[in-house]
């Protein structure tokens, strides 16, 4: 169904999602009016009905960190400045940042090193182990990326530490199962962020599964239901396809149209990080 994108973040402001993983199902059925009578939510109540961490970013397209206001904002302009649909028509999509393909270079992509905070306790060996099992998805399918465990760091797995290229933390938050980040997050954003009694409760979503999922942004990849062939969960136009639409892809949230409903890997995914990070 043809809509614009002001009635998409009309959507947005009135959808479960709310940031990673959503733990409810994501349905475009509950948009509102804004107050003034039309479609589109003034930015105050976009802001104001979108998840706010306690670090003050914003998490926007379900698990997608925002810094600060300013940056909300211009994503909110930007959303609401042309009706124009999403662009391409043709699994996989990767971010890009104006025009550009949001991707490691091939010297980083070959040494993307983490941690795992300590501060998971009790639960720790079960995120290293889902930790495992996602790298492994997208490792297997190319020689071009190789995510590394420093167990040495996790005493002090925190984004400001500067020897690991991100971090795996523990959040206390009920809004998501994970959230993650895009190769151009600053420093200061560079970590995935995980409720790990959420993680190992998620029925069919495997946990191993679903930090593949969060991966797949570290490695620039959107989710797949932004395309206009998903018909529903549009999240917005700053994307460039890499295989056919996929709606069986690891980046294709289940309750939003998609056709798996356990966040497997597909074979689309493979083609699609081949084609950018080589195979």
């Amino acid at each position: 169904m043809k809509r614009s994108r002001p009635a998409q973040l009309a959507v947005a402001a009135a959808s479960v999602v709310t940031a990673g993983l959503a733990l409810a199902p994501v349905t475009s059925a509950s948009a509102d009016v804004a107050k003034d009578g039309s479609e589109v939510p003034t930015f105050a109540e976009f802001k104001a009905a979108t998840y706010q961490e306690s670090s003050r970013q914003y998490v926007v397209n379900g698990d997608v960190p925002v810094r600060d206001t300013k940056l909300l904002k211009e994503y909110y302009d930007h959303m609401v400045a042309t009706d124009d649909e999403a662009s391409g028509n043709a699994g996989l999509v990767v971010n890009t940042v104006y025009g550009s393909d949001d991707l490691w270079s091939s010297t980083a992509a070959r040494n993307l090193t983490y941690c795992v905070s300590n501060s998971f306790g009790t639960q720790k060996a079960a995120i290293v182990s889902a930790m495992d099992q996602g790298t492994a998805l997208w490792e297997n399918q190319t020689s071009g990326v190789d995510f590394t465990y420093v167990s040495s760091h996790d005493a002090s797995c925190r984004t400001s530490n500067t020897s690991v290229v991100f971090s795996v933390e523990p959040t206390t938050t009920t809004q998501y199962i994970a959230r993650a980040f895009f190769p151009s997050s600053p420093k200061s954003q560079r970590n995935v962020l995980v409720n790990a009694g959420s993680l190992q409760n998620s029925g069919s979503w495997t946990p191993g599964n679903i930090m593949g999922h969060e991966l797949g942004h570290v490695l620039g990849f959107r989710h797949e239901h932004t395309r206009p062939e998903a018909g529903t969960c549009f999240e917005d136009t700053n994307w460039r396809p890499l295989t056919p639409y996929d709606n069986v892809s690891i980046m294709h949230y289940p309750q939003c149209n998609g056709g798996s409903s356990n966040l497997s890997f597909s074979a689309y995914d493979g083609s699609g990080v081949r084609s950018v990070y080589g195979g």
